[in-house]
């Protein structure tokens, strides 16, 4: 099986007047089709930089990159764009989703930037069906203000898988959600995850981090650990403790 990602002795330096920043140093790493990988490290770590290299949002000053066996780190703005619409869907923190459209239409937006524009119908066909595998058809009309924040994760995971894309990346996802719908987002993860999607995700929390199958651990923008995870947790039994804990608080109260 060959790597969806493949990242070779990779480097990013910014420069702003004569200073040097080395955000990501001498990044080697693989990614196989169905993984759920964690990327994780402390602020100024280089973890977003190495996941806006991976989304394509950036380019490494040196080093090559493989995306589902495409070389894409000497590729122009335009060839970076359409590989992104193409192969990469994105789930951010902050849903960013458009406040006077439905959940339909966010989640139909990536097909509107497609070189083949698909007719009307298909696009919404595709987005129920991305609509449904989150779980969201019955509120496809709902507009983001008449959505609880985990259901707008779940919209925007919808809107990341409309373009059927090799990989998933998601940036924080659960950094703006509470415990309780942080591990139904993790929940929605696993399952797509379970149905070979390949998804890694930028977190900086432990306990989120223990829902992936894999942890990449940078330090100084060099990997520093790089391990399954041995006590993964279940999404699904996580809830059913959470409950039962919530219930048994209620009958006691």
């Amino acid at each position: 099986m060959k790597p969806v990602i493949q990242l070779q002795d990779v480097h990013k330096v910014y420069r702003t007047g004569e200073v040097e920043v080395h955000a990501v140093r001498g990044v080697t790493l693989e990614v196989y089709p169905g993984e759920f990988v964690a990327i994780m490290g402390a602020s100024g770590s280089g973890k977003s930089t190495l996941m806006n290299l991976i989304g394509c949002l950036d380019r490494p000053t040196s080093g090559k990159y493989f995306l589902d066996g495409v070389d894409v780190s000497t590729l122009d703005s335009d060839a970076l764009a359409d590989i992104r619409n193409r192969k990469i869907g994105f789930v951010f923190q902050g849903f960013n989703l458009l406040p006077r459209t439905s959940a339909l239409e966010n989640v139909e937006l990536p097909l509107l930037y497609a070189h083949n524009r698909l007719p009307r119908h298909e696009r919404h066909a595709r987005a129920m069906r991305a609509l449904e595998i989150v779980g969201l058809a019955n509120r496809a009309s709902a507009h983001p203000n008449q959505l609880s924040g985990g259901q707008q994760q779940r919209v925007a995971i919808a809107r990341a898988l409309v373009n059927q894309p090799a990989i998933v990346l998601a940036d924080e996802p659960t950094g703006n959600l509470d415990s309780h719908t942080s591990i139904e987002i993790m929940g929605v993860f696993q399952e797509l995850n379970n149905q070979g999607i390949t998804i890694i995700m930028v977190t900086h929390e432990l306990d989120i981090a223990r829902y992936a199958k894999r942890n990449v651990i940078l330090r100084d923008g060099r990997v520093v650990g790089d391990a399954p995870v041995r006590d993964r947790l279940d999404a699904a039994r996580a809830l059913q403790e959470l409950r039962e804990a919530q219930k048994a608080v209620q009958l006691t109260a």
